[in-house]
């Protein structure tokens, strides 16, 4: 019954964000995780699969459902007018039960390699898991943030009369003062942020994000400090580049992931003089010049 009521509120927030279960990635998951619960419910009935293996298809299938509820709301593009504060809230509610379950798995794994019977290997992958959760958790109630200032912008906005345009961009201006300003030009998007850039902290769970959203690893052009850079005169260390354009649907999700966690980067369409080679994406602050570049 809890997972009956689960899938109906992923069903009405893929509503709001004008999409339906089976458009989605996560909605083909979830289908997949459906066919395997009846799969092994069927084998536990006649006594071929145990309850373990029954208990561990249900959460894959709550997974699914809670992954559902996130994917609209962690990538796409949403309009104000698209938003309520249940949906936020069971978007956020959904990273939070992910993280749960796997929180739990976690700690069943160190239970069996605390026996010895299992090699400490045997937890990387929960803990990985875990650092993504955490991550989309963790972007979720950034996204959730971004969203309630989306839907109070709007009724800023409609309740200003239309005709003085400057008085109403002015009011807008003064009612949400721009905390992470961009700079933009034909060419290149700049996003301040509100920190530095961890590599350390921050680029394992952009990784696994990218990798599960479009099932490939993410094209990290350079890391850290490179020849190239020296060459240009750039201290590159701390920095990522990642080759995507900024304008493709991986460069958009890219962005918004950094905006949503205040990560600053530098979007470049194309090859500018002194600055870019090529289009990519550069996460972090702005590169250095180097005192004695050779």
């Amino acid at each position: 019954m809890r997972q009956s009521v689960v899938l109906l509120l992923s069903f009405g927030a893929l509503a709001v964000f004008g999409q339906t279960p089976a458009d989605s990635i996560a909605g083909k998951r979830l289908e997949l995780a459906s066919q395997e619960l009846q799969r092994v419910q069927k084998l536990v009935e006649i006594g071929a699969e145990s309850r373990v293996r029954l208990e561990q298809a249900e959460q894959n299938v709550a997974d699914a459902q809670d992954d559902v509820i996130l994917e609209p709301g962690l990538y796409s593009d949403i309009k104000p007018n698209e938003l309520n504060d249940q949906t936020i809230d069971e978007m956020v509610a959904a990273a939070e039960r992910r993280l749960d379950r796997q929180q739990a798995r976690v700690d069943q794994a160190k239970k069996l390699v605390a026996t010895g019977l299992t090699a400490l290997s045997y937890l990387t992958p929960f803990e990985e898991e875990f650092s993504l959760r955490q991550a989309n958790l963790n972007l979720a109630q950034a996204r959730a943030q971004r969203m309630r200032e989306m839907i109070a912008r709007a009724k800023v906005t409609e309740s200003i009369a239309p005709e003085p345009i400057v008085a109403h961009a002015t009011a807008v201006r003064e009612a949400f003062p721009t905390k992470y300003p961009n700079f933009l030009s034909k060419s290149m998007e700049h996003f301040e942020g509100d920190g530095e850039f961890n590599e350390a902290t921050d680029l394992k769970p952009l990784e696994l994000a990218f990798e599960k959203k479009f099932d490939r690893p993410l094209p990290i052009s350079a890391e850290g400090e490179t020849n190239l850079h020296r060459a240009l005169g750039f201290d590159h260390r701390g920095r990522v580049d990642v080759a995507i354009n900024p304008n493709a649907s991986e460069g958009i999700w890219l962005r918004h992931y950094l905006q949503a966690l205040k990560i600053p980067y530098y979007a470049f369409t194309r090859a500018i003089r002194g600055k870019a080679t090529a289009a990519h994406i550069h996460i972090g602050l702005g590169s250095t010049r180097l005192l004695n570049a050779d």
